[in-house]
């Protein structure tokens, strides 16, 4: 294999373009970069963006049908704001308080106190019902219920509005607790990852050979193209013709060749994949937006990166390069 002329440089410019873009979810192109540096944004979203997230419960009194465990799992698992999470400290880094929750840089207190009343009715205890000592932290519910009812079109009949339950109490049953939210990563906990779901796939390449969709009868292209199960391709009625009609579409099993090649049609359509270009779909759980997660992945991205390049320049890394770059 030859090696690189001394010197030479790989630097890539990636593109990005947002096809999509809305409060919790994204969609974009990454070009002109390879699937490491996709895979690396996409891992770095999902499992080392900070969020806040509840990781202390110090429960008063608890005579509901659930136990404390229970009930302080579900308290983790709550979604919060957490926009200014990035200028958070960790707890564990934190040198003003010894990590009880009193404290401003880290962590973020909460108070709950339910008790059902009404013989006849059940209470829902939800997100809704937690008291936090920061507004800009707290549940992604109250979040939304705030904003919604600032622009006049809040619902409180619309049972998404009601926030995530926690319990549900009947008469003379009682919850008091006292939760600290704090600063970590998914990588930590799932209850700190501010993705829903972050998928990445090539941008497809489909090129029909028209010579040989020519040879081929009406149901024949009718045929062939009911064999992907996506919508890819599109048989139009007036003329005729065969078209892709969304390449996106395409989730590469490879139907529509296996079709070809039984109808003794191979080499009827060509796809591959652009091996230097990637769509994205970003779905977050409401902590951060889907731009905030994007660009805070990209800043942890490039942090370490720099850190890699800090153990470069001390010489870390020097025998190793001296290895793979031979005599």
């Amino acid at each position: 294999m030859d090696r690189p002329a001394a010197g030479a440089s790989y630097q890539r410019f990636p593109r990005v373009r947002i096809r999509e873009l809305r409060d919790d979810y994204a969609k974009f192109e990454l070009r002109d970069t390879d699937a490491s540096i996709a895979n690396a944004l996409r891992r770095v979203m999902i499992a080392e963006v900070p969020t806040v997230a509840i990781d202390l419960v110090e429960i008063e009194v608890n005579s509901s049908v659930l136990n404390d465990e229970f009930i302080a799992h579900r308290l983790g698992l709550i979604p919060l704001t957490s926009a200014a999470a990035m200028q958070m400290r960790f707890s564990r880094d934190c040198d003003a308080c010894d990590g009880d929750g009193s404290c401003e840089y880290c962590s973020v207190e909460f108070l709950l106190s339910a008790r059902a009343t009404d013989s006849d009715q059940t209470l829902e205890v939800t997100a809704n019902d937690l008291r936090s000592a920061d507004p800009k932290v707290c549940p992604v519910d109250q979040a939304r219920a705030y904003q919604q009812a600032l622009n006049a079109d809040y619902d409180t009949n619309a049972g998404e509005q009601r926030g995530i339950l926690i319990v549900k109490l009947r008469r003379g049953q009682e919850l008091r607790l006292r939760a600290i939210a704090r600063k970590g990563i998914g990588k930590d906990h799932a209850k700190w990852s501010p993705a829903a779901t972050v998928t990445f796939m090539y941008e497809p390449d489909i090129h029909i050979n028209e010579e040989l969709m020519d040879t081929l009868t009406l149901d024949e292209k009718r045929s062939w193209v009911e064999s992907s199960p996506t919508k890819v391709f599109h048989l139009d009625p007036i003329t005729k013709q065969v078209t892709v009609c969304d390449a996106e579409a395409y989730t590469y099993d490879d139907e529509v060749i296996k079709k070809a090649e039984a109808m003794g049609k191979p080499g009827l359509v060509e796809i591959n994949a652009k091996e230097d270009s990637f769509i994205f779909t970003v779905e977050t759980t409401g902590a951060i937006t889907a731009y905030e997660l994007i660009m805070n992945a990209i800043t942890v991205l490039r942090q370490k990166l720099d850190a890699v390049r800090l153990q470069d320049d001390d010489g870390d890394l020097g025998e190793l390069g001296a290895h793979l770059g031979g005599p």
